[in-house]
């Protein structure tokens, strides 16, 4: 009743799927350094070619990320001196 053989992928192949999704491979995804709820920009060229492009912003990446590096009030202390 309906059994489904499921197909063994080549390498660095995916397929569009009925609801319009495809899926990267992870070492594709490793490589590219993305990870999961990564945003991306779509772009359809005449040739056929779908360009996905990271829009994931540098700020918000590195934000936060050299937290406890100066002791409390350091900062404020050089910020004073601008004064």
């Amino acid at each position: 009743m309906g059994d489904r053989v499921k197909q063994k992928r080549r390498r660095g192949f995916t397929r569009l799927s009925s609801k319009h999704q495809v899926t990267i491979p992870v070492e594709i995804l490793d490589r590219a350094g993305l990870r999961a709820g990564t945003e991306f920009r779509v772009e359809g060229r005449d040739s056929g070619e779908i360009v996905l492009t990271p829009t994931e912003d540098p700020l918000e990446r590195y934000s936060g990320m050299f937290t406890g590096l100066y002791p409390p009030g350091y900062l404020d202390e050089l910020r004073d001196e601008w004064r």
